[in-house]
């Protein structure tokens, strides 16, 4: 008995071939499931950005240093492995929607404080329970919609989700524009931070709109390792969790590595004063989000593995092209926006799909959560460590290190199966 389906019931057309067919193959409650799932995510994603793109006035209005700003981004990620293993053992135990709908209301509530801090260290620990259902979201939204979706669709499914990420944060880069246009600074960050009260209306919709998958959630009930967090570390799913948290790691690594230190290393070193324009925020965003869909298409075309070694070479290549644009190069840094944005993206398309079909229904969660999010708050601190390079190394040379993170995902494949057109059981 599995979760989806590869054969069409009687009088169903046999095969589906447009461009939506992955999105008709969920049918009416996998798409209601798949609604929540890139509502949530998106608005995970608006919800993170409200504090990056605030930094500044933060630190202004509370006067840190960069050390203290940067803790808050930190903490954000280092916590969310927390949260995302809770998450993903609440997932198998009380169901993938209840948990989600915990996990949304978690972030957003937390969210909304923290435009009420009064000081810096109230603010910082509001971020850090932020982060716990910041880390949860992803993992639980993926696996309810994973379990929807046909073997045959699943990766790009996964990918259209993934893509909700790029949505939100280019509906918090709006919103930051029109709130920092017509406030001044010390209010308009608070205001940032109180919209986050928008995913509320979310957990309405899920909870009246949304089910988890009948078989999945029937396996899930009859088994007596729901849940179980030891159990993903017993024999025959040890080696996949300890190669699947170093896949995570090596990604995310990379990808924190690039997302927090080539602006950085343009304007220090390169002097592009375009950095941070609208321009090349579009030019990012639209790259990431057209590289979740692309990388979702070329998870089910390729497989999951084959995705994933592509395009962590290609990221470690925008590394390399980054280090050595030349001096005054503004131009070159734009369009390069659009590639490094792609790359960066695409490589998590395969991994809603791939996590999924590694573990078995009864710890689908509990694996996913946990391998997912400790490779986020592993891979938090090579930005970190680039940072301590940077001064005998500069930070070009230390930027190169984010490579090594994507080498070390190639590495972390070799210990894992393919398992494109794998059922889920």
């Amino acid at each position: 008995m599995s979760t989806t389906k590869t054969q069409p019931e009687q009088g169903e057309l046999p095969e589906d071939t447009g461009a939506f067919a992955w999105l008709r193959a969920l049918g009416p409650r996998g798409r209601r499931a798949f609604g929540g799932a890139f509502g949530g995510y998106a608005l995970d994603s608006y919800d993170f950005f409200t504090l990056p793109l605030s930094m500044v006035a933060i630190a202004a209005y509370f006067s840190l240093d960069s050390g203290q700003t940067g803790l808050l981004t930190t903490v954000t990620l280092v916590v969310s492995a927390l949260g995302g293993a809770l998450a993903g053992i609440l997932a198998d135990r009380i169901g993938r929607v209840r948990a989600l709908m915990i996990t949304v209301i978690t972030y957003a509530l937390f969210t909304v404080l923290c435009g009420f801090a009064p000081n810096y260290e109230t603010l910082l620990v509001f971020r850090a329970l932020q982060g716990l259902g910041f880390g949860g979201e992803w993992a639980v939204g993926a696996i309810l919609v994973a379990e929807y979706a046909t073997a045959r669709h699943r990766g790009r499914t996964l990918g259209a989700i993934q893509s909700a990420w790029a949505v939100g944060w280019a509906l918090a880069v709006i919103v930051y524009t029109l709130v920092f246009q017509f406030l001044d600074a010390d209010t308009a960050w608070r205001v940032m931070f109180w919209t986050g009260a928008l995913p509320a209306l979310l957990v309405v919709y899920v909870r009246r709109n949304v089910t988890d998958a009948p078989e999945a959630a029937e396996r899930r009930r009859t088994s007596r390792d729901r849940g179980s967090f030891t159990a993903i570390f017993r024999k025959d799913l040890a080696r996949t969790t300890v190669f699947a948290v170093l896949l995570s790691t090596g990604v995310q690594g990379g990808y924190y590595t690039l997302a927090t230190w080539v602006p950085t290393y343009l304007k220090s070193e390169r002097g592009l004063t375009v950095v941070g324009t609208g321009g090349y925020l579009a030019l990012l965003i639209s790259g990431a989000f057209i590289g979740y869909l692309t990388g979702g298409y070329l998870t089910d075309v390729l497989g999951r593995k084959k995705n994933i070694a592509l395009f962590a070479v290609l990221s470690a290549c925008c590394i390399l092209a980054y280090t050595n644009i030349p001096s005054g190069a503004d131009g070159l840094l734009l369009v390069l926006g659009f590639p490094l944005g792609f790359c960066m993206s695409a490589i998590f398309s395969g991994f809603g799909s791939f996590l999924a079909e590694l573990y078995p229904t009864a710890v689908r969660g509990t694996g996913q959560g946990f391998t997912y999010n400790t490779g986020r708050a592993v891979g938090a601190f090579f930005p970190t460590l680039v940072g301590f390079l940077a001064g005998s190394w500069g930070v070009g040379g230390a930027l190169v290190f984010g490579a090594v993170g994507y080498g070390l995902a190639v590495v972390a494949l070799l210990g894992l199966p393919e398992t494109r057109g794998r059922e889920l059981v």
